[in-house]
């Protein structure tokens, strides 16, 4: 992974890392949501909801617009693929490593002489 590719799973998985931004992100995914509609369904101040929106928001997992004086969160469908991605090749990194105990085990036991 390049240096961008690492700051952005930082991001991804900092912007993901909250259940409120995870069922945020769900919401919006679904269909966009005024910030003001999304923070009444949290028990929380809305400055509070704006804050989880903005951490979503520079991780490029959603997207904001301005619509006369609200400001509606869209979610983005290609960043939550780009997650999906990245932990698909995260879980083949790992299952190489694993695969490769499992040889290395495999072959000491087969090394080992029996008693």
């Amino acid at each position: 992974m390049t240096p961008k590719d690492e700051e952005r799973a930082d991001a991804f998985f900092h912007a993901l890392s909250d259940s409120t931004r995870r069922d945020i992100l769900r919401r919006v995914l679904a269909g966009e949501h005024s910030v003001s509609a999304l923070a009444a369904d949290y028990p929380m101040s809305f400055a509070a909801v704006q804050k989880h929106v903005a951490v979503l928001e520079r991780a490029g997992l959603i997207t904001k617009r301005r619509s006369g004086r609200e400001s509606l969160a869209s979610g983005d469908v290609e960043a939550v693929r780009a997650v999906s991605a990245l932990l698909t090749e995260l879980e083949d990194v790992w299952r190489g490593r694993v695969a490769g105990i499992d040889a290395l085990l495999a072959k000491d036991t087969t090394d080992t002489p029996s008693a």
